[in-house]
C-alpha cells in the first residue's frame, strides 16, 4: 500500500494496528500526545481474551512473547456482600482461556516490537482537517503539524479523530471509580488482605462497591466504585487525601472493617475516574481515508472486559484489511462492517453487566453472573 498512514494515540489498539501493518512491510507512523512511555501509570491487570486479545497478538506475532508476561494465579475471584459474607469464591486456572498480564507490561512489548521512530512522543493532536487535495492536515500543540493519506483515531474516549465521522460523545455512565491501594507489608491490614483471597476480591451492593486485587508482589490495588452524579463526585476534597477517602468510606458506614480498610487506609492518590460510555450500537457513514479503532470507536464501562481486549482486535483487523486489498476505501469499509457489530455487542453485556454490578440485585446478581460465565 502506497499511503501514508498516521495513526493517533499510542495505546493498545493503536500500537497493534503499527505492529501487524510493519510484519507486512506497510509503514505507519503514531502521534501520541505523552512525552515518553513512562509518562504515567498504565492501569492494573487485563484478561486477554482467547477469541480477541490472543488473536490479535497472534496477528502481530508477539504471542509467545506475550505468554511470558502472564501472571499465573491471579484470576481468582471472590464475591462478597457488605460484611464479608462469601458468595461466590473461583479458585486461580493455571491453564485458564483468559489469563492476566500487567497492561504496562503488555504495551511495552507492543512499543518495543516497533521500528525505531514509529513513535512520535510529545504529539499532542490539536486539529485534523480534510485536505482540499485529498488526505488530512493534523496540527499538534507544539506546533507541528503533518499530512497523512489515512488517519486512524486510536486515541481514546475523548478522541479528536472521533468528530470527522460521528457528533456522538461519551456520557456519564452514573457510575465512578476512585483508586485504592495498599503498599505491600502493610501489617495493620493483614486481615482484610486474607479476606482478598488468591485474586480479586469484588464486595458490592447497590449503588456501591469496593474492588480490590492482590498482586503478585503484595500489593493490593483496586477501586472504590458509587453511583453517584457527577456534582457529588467533584463537591469530594482530595486535596486532603485522607479526609477525601474518610469521606468516601462514610459511604460505607455500615460495612465490615475488614472492608473499609481498603478506603481508609489507602495510600493511593485517589484519582476520580468517572466511567463514560458511547452510544450502544454507535456507527457512521464512510468518510474516506479515516476511521477510528478501540475506545474512541466503542468506549463502553469495563464490565465486560472487552475494551483492551477489542482495541487489540481492532487495530489487527484493521491491520490485515489494509495489507490484503489494494484499495483503502474498501479495505476501511470491510473493516467497518465487522467493527459495528462486534462493537456493539460487546457494548450491551457491558451496560448490562455494569447494572448487575451496582443494581438492586447486588451482591446476588454479582455472583449469579460470574456463576453463569
Amino acid at each position: 500500500m502506497r499511503k501514508t498512514i498516521a495513526i493517533v494515540g499510542a495505546g493498545l489498539g493503536g500500537l497493534t494496528l503499527a505492529r501487524v501493518l510493519q510484519t507486512h512491510g506497510v509503514a505507519a507512523t503514531i502521534y501520541e500526545s505523552e512525552a515518553s512511555p513512562k509518562a504515567r501509570a498504565q492501569g492494573g491487570l487485563l484478561d486477554i481474551h482467547e477469541e480477541t486479545g490472543q488473536v490479535a497478538l497472534r496477528s502481530a506475532g508477539l504471542y509467545d512473547a506475550f505468554r511470558t508476561l502472564v501472571r499465573p494465579g491471579e484470576d481468582a475471584k471472590r464475591v462478597v456482600d457488605r460484611h464479608g459474607a462469601i458468595l461466590f469464591d473461583l479458585p486461580a486456572d493455571p491453564a485458564s482461556a483468559r489469563p492476566e498480564v500487567d497492561r504496562g507490561e503488555l504495551r511495552r512489548l507492543l512499543i518495543d516490537s516497533l521500528a525505531p521512530g514509529t513513535i512520535r512522543w510529545g504529539h499532542q493532536l490539536a486539529s485534523v482537517r480534510h485536505h482540499p487535495e485529498g488526505g488530512y492536515d493534523l496540527a499538534f500543540a507544539a506546533g507541528s503539524a503533518t499530512r497523512a493519506d489515512l488517519v486512524i483515531g486510536a486515541d481514546g474516549a475523548w478522541s479528536r479523530v472521533r468528530p470527522l465521522l460521528t457528533h456522538a460523545e461519551p456520557r456519564y455512565s452514573g457510575t465512578c471509580f476512585i483508586e485504592i491501594a495498599l503498599a505491600a507489608g502493610d501489617h495493620d491490614c493483614r486481615a482484610s488482605v486474607a479476606a482478598i483471597g488468591g485474586g480479586t476480591l469484588m464486595a458490592v451492593a447497590p449503588g456501591k462497591g469496593i474492588i480490590a486485587h492482590r498482586c503478585a508482589d503484595g500489593q493490593v490495588r483496586g477501586y472504590v466504585a458509587l453511583n453517584k452524579p457527577e456534582e457529588w463526585l467533584r463537591s469530594i476534597d482530595f486535596g486532603d487525601p485522607a479526609a477525601g477517602l474518610r469521606r468516601l468510606a462514610d459511604e460505607f458506614a455500615d460495612w465490615s472493617p475488614l472492608l473499609t480498610d481498603f478506603v481508609t487506609r489507602s495510600d493511593a492518590r485517589p484519582w476520580l475516574r468517572p466511567i463514560h460510555a458511547l452510544p450502544v450500537g454507535l456507527a457512521w457513514d464512510r468518510v474516506p481515508g479515516a476511521t477510528l479503532l478501540g475506545d474512541a470507536a466503542h468506549l463502553m464501562s469495563p464490565f465486560a472486559g472487552e475494551g483492551a481486549n477489542l482495541a487489540m482486535y481492532d487495530g489487527a483487523d484493521l491491520a490485515r484489511e489494509l495489507v490484503g486489498r489494494p484499495d483503502a476505501e474498501a479495505a476501511l469499509t470491510a473493516y467497518e462492517e465487522r467493527l459495528f457489530p462486534r462493537g456493539r455487542d460487546a457494548a450491551a453485556r457491558s451496560a448490562k453487566n455494569l447494572e448487575s454490578f451496582f443494581g438492586q440485585g447486588a451482591p446476588g446478581s454479582v455472583a449469579a453472573l460470574f456463576g453463569h460465565s
